[in-house]
């Protein structure tokens, strides 16, 4: 419940409970899985109420070589050094970008909103720009398009088009409405290509702009209910 009111993270929440930090109506409440209902019930963190923490949404370009995650277990750096000094509450990522990719990450404490972000049977597009080494031809834009087999998994493209190339490198503008672990470098490994670079510069019709390296923004409030689709009921 902490996490879904925007509070703090899971597992910090989790922390935070059992070092007694919490209450509920009062009364200090040790047990992380204690089943609570905010509408009936005062959560307190540090005698705070934390009903009342104001709903964020902002957007930002990671950069290459910062992990997305509130802390990490090998002291990397992280997107959360980006946000220092920001006098934000809590955010969480909505939805991933690896180590060594780029480029355009939401963030919100709004943990609805960012699920239905996130839920695969959305189809939500996320356009990328891709370089590659080499240059593909027709029939493996159209096998990334048809897709393959990859470890068991088939990997897909939704679009994937030549935006420029040369001799050396091509950049690629790729589509997905679906997203699997390291899904478009795994692709273009099994066609036999390496990716040097990986930016991703829109989230359904939210794009990256002319957002600098490392900076940030709040989301407008028509950006905010642009991105709001909501997930359709599981069969």
């Amino acid at each position: 419940m902490l996490s879904k009111l925007g509070v703090c993270s899971r597992s910090e929440a989790e922390r935070r409970v059992r070092a007694g930090r919490v209450s509920v109506d009062g009364r200090c409440v040790r047990d992380p899985e204690r089943p609570t209902d905010a509408a009936r019930e005062r959560i307190a963190l540090d005698g705070v109420d934390v009903g009342g923490v104001p709903r964020v949404y902002l957007m930002l370009n990671k950069p290459r070589g910062l992990v997305v995650s509130a802390a990490d277990e090998r002291g990397r750096d992280t997107v959360y050094r980006l946000l220092e000094g920001s006098g934000l509450p809590w955010l969480g990522p909505v939805g991933r970008l690896d180590k060594a990719s780029e480029g355009l990450l939401l963030m919100s404490n709004d943990t609805a909103w960012a699920a239905a972000i996130t839920d695969p049977r959305t189809h939500l597009d996320k356009t990328y720009h891709v370089q590659m080494a080499g240059a593909p031809d027709a029939a493996a834009l159209a096998r990334m398009r048809t897709g393959i087999l990859v470890d068991g998994e088939r990997l897909a493209v939704k679009r994937a088009v030549v935006l420029r190339g040369g001799a050396r490198n091509t950049w690629l503008e790729v589509v997905l409405d679906e997203g699997r672990n390291r899904h478009i470098r795994r692709l273009l490994q099994a066609l036999g290509f390496e990716t040097l670079r990986l930016v991703r510069v829109a989230i359904g019709p939210l794009a990256l702009g002319t957002l600098p390296k490392g900076g940030w923004r709040r989301l407008a409030a028509d950006e905010i209910a642009a991105l709001a689709i909501p997930a359709p009921h599981a069969r």
